[in-house]
């Protein structure tokens, strides 16, 4: 089985605390999997880790089978990752930002406004590229953001919290986006989120993350049915011994 993501024993430390403890996971490619938990259970970690953001106190993260800790550069190459708190540059237009961060990606002007084009029409801003992005509502920016990470298709794009304060229509959209990408491009996308109804029905496979430790994993109607519950927010309050 091809894996975009193999985890094993995950260790990462920040002083006394113990963000990850023991962490393991593996990721199917040309799948949508979520990371899910309470706010502090380990989510944002380990997308920074996977990302090569961060370093493992311990343990292993394969991307591709390319290893995190002596391969990032590599691993660099063929992934994206916005982070929840990312931004747009707040005085360039839509198009503009677009442009400027595709250039990071090539060189070549062609391929540059093709990357550009692919983002207009993920991110369905229209007109509105034209503006400058501190005119933009959360939802606008968030809309922008998701389609920065995804016009380069990626064979991995790593999303943390992407609908995160959103309201229900501009959530709608940015889950809209990422379900289409997969399914038209075959990338691999990994989400984190505290929001177990909304992933409930929008990733394929997912991990209930608590204390830094995978509780439990696996496709999300199988895990309602295993723990015979009607929701994910029912099977992790089973899994963690508060139901």
């Amino acid at each position: 089985m091809d894996f975009a993501i193999e985890a094993t024993d995950l260790v990462k430390r920040f002083g006394s605390i113990q963000a990850l403890n023991r962490l393991s996971l593996s990721v199917c490619s040309h799948r949508i999997f979520g990371l899910i938990g309470p706010n502090g259970s380990g989510k944002t970690t380990t997308l920074r880790i996977v990302s090569t953001l961060l370093l493992p106190t311990s343990g292993s993260v394969k991307v591709f089978g390319l290893d995190v800790v002596s391969q990032p550069d590599e691993i660099r190459k063929i992934i994206t990752y916005l982070p929840e708190e990312a931004g747009a540059y707040r005085n360039l237009s839509g198009w503009e930002y677009l442009g400027f961060m595709a250039k990071f990606h090539t060189g070549d002007k062609d391929e540059a406004h093709r990357i550009v084009e692919e983002a207009a029409e993920i991110c369905g801003l229209g007109e509105r590229l034209r503006d400058k992005a501190k005119t933009y509502s959360k939802g606008m920016k968030r809309r922008l953001l998701v389609a920065r990470a995804l016009m380069t298709k990626p064979k991995l794009a790593l999303l943390d919290e992407p609908t995160g304060g959103l309201d229900i229509l501009h959530s709608y959209h940015v889950r809209g986006i990422i379900k289409r990408y997969v399914k038209d491009h075959g990338v691999t996308v990994v989400l984190s989120s505290h929001n177990m109804l909304e992933v409930e029905h929008l990733c394929d496979e997912i991990a209930l993350i608590n204390k830094g430790q995978v509780v439990t994993a696996g496709k999300p109607q199988e895990m309602k049915a295993k723990y015979e519950s009607v929701n994910l927010e029912e099977v992790f309050a089973k899994v963690v011994g508060f139901a």
